[in-house]
């Protein structure tokens, strides 16, 4: 970890947070960057829908096989060193994206923008939850979680500006983001180090061990958890990855119109998010979680029936809206299952599943489609997601706080 002492623990108005909250945007800015480009990856290269699916399927799959390692350095050498590399290689994979001309050059430069989440995720989350406890903590994650809503949103929005507005291409959008990437490295050197339970040069501890926090990683519920999120993340993602094809293949949408509708309705984490945060906090995380995902779930086969046209836009802005609600809550959950000097594996697992799941589900999608139809996706996904959370509701217990 790194040497300085920490100052203002639990202090919401603190550089820290700022930061974090601020790389979370430039972080989440490429994922659905990516997917937004479908309908002209599609079209500029000529790729059919099992080859879309296998392209998005590739970055999971690397994210999935550096996740572990990730979360255990960043135990080691601490949350600031982890975070630069992580903008580092977010710069290096947009500057990629910016030049690339052919497929095989856009899954390395895609891989190296998800790789970087991979990375961030274990050093932010668990800075985060060391510097926040009680019931500051999931008001905290709200926050944090806002600015990674607010990336989603902002990726499709730049790229419907580019195109519509600015007559450029989905390229320039990866330029375009690699300059606030460089101002957040260079911002990311001012960071205060983490809070630990490290005795430091007078052997007082930084941080009090929190009554029952758990002693070990490996516990029978985060398992149950970890089983709980493997399952939803199917759920999530066999949608998710296909959404922007399927507003503009089943909807009528254009990809400009698209764009504006993906990106403005992501801005809805702008307020679900510290929403979120703030119901976990008062009625428990594991509670307020299932109310989110039932919610949710009901949301999703709205959004599958309602006609296109401005009643969908509504309709879809709600249910992203729902998707947020719970974001905070499941962050919570981790920090209480895991002892807080294993915080970086314990978000390494939280993201894991996203990892693995997401290289499996895009191709499980892109085959039903290919078969069955778009539309046979959501009650699939659906029946997947009140899967999951039976497993929470029944299953799961949840740690005191």
């Amino acid at each position: 970890m790194e040497d300085e002492k920490p100052t203002n623990p639990n202090k919401m108005l603190s550089y820290g947070l700022f930061l974090m909250t601020l790389t979370h945007v430039l972080t989440h800015v490429f994922g659905p960057l990516f997917t937004a480009s479908f309908p002209l990856i599609r079209e500029e290269f000529s790729l059919s829908i099992p080859q879309l699916g296998l392209i998005a399927a590739i970055p999971p799959l690397i994210q999935s096989l550096l996740s572990i390692p990730a979360g255990m350095l960043t135990d080691k050498v601490g949350s600031k060193k982890m975070l630069f590399v992580s903008l580092f290689v977010a710069l290096a994979g947009s500057l990629a994206a910016a030049i690339s001309s052919n497929p095989l050059m856009l899954i390395i430069a895609v891989s190296l923008v998800q790789l970087n989440t991979t990375i961030y995720h274990p050093a932010s989350y668990s800075y985060v939850t060391r510097r926040f406890r009680g019931g500051n903590r999931p008001m905290a994650l709200g926050i944090h979680g806002a600015g990674g809503t607010l990336g989603m949103a902002l990726g499709p929005l730049t790229l419907a500006v580019f195109l519509g507005s600015l007559g450029l291409g989905w390229r320039q959008v990866y330029m375009f983001w690699a300059i606030p990437l460089l101002v957040g490295t260079f911002m990311s050197i001012k960071l205060e180090p983490d809070v630990t339970n490290d005795p430091d040069e007078n052997g007082l501890i930084s941080e009090p061990v929190e009554a029952g926090a758990p002693t070990s990683l490996l516990t029978k519920s985060m398992a149950i958890f970890l089983i709980y999120m493997c399952i939803r993340t199917i759920g999530w993602s066999m949608v998710g990855t296909f959404m922007p094809l399927f507003i503009v293949d089943e909807k009528n949408f254009t990809a400009v119109d698209m764009n504006y509708i993906y990106g403005l309705a992501g801005m809805t984490g702008l307020i679900s998010a510290p929403i979120g945060g703030v119901l976990a906090s008062k009625y428990g995380s594991k509670n307020w979680l299932a109310v989110s995902i039932g919610l949710m779930v009901v949301l999703l086969g709205v959004v599958a029936i309602v006609p296109g046209g401005i009643l969908f836009i509504v309709v879809y802005i709600i249910y992203r809206f729902s998707m947020t609600l719970g974001m905070a809550a499941r962050s919570n959950l981790v920090a209480k299952l895991t002892p807080s000097g294993q915080r970086g594996v314990g978000y390494a697992l939280l993201f894991l599943p996203g990892s693995l799941m997401g290289a499996v589900s895009p191709m499980m999608a892109a085959y039903i489609i290919e078969n069955f139809g778009m539309n046979t996706l959501f009650p699939i996904s659906m029946g997947i997601y009140v899967i999951s959370l039976a497993i929470l509701v029944f299953i799961l217990k949840e740690p005191p706080d």
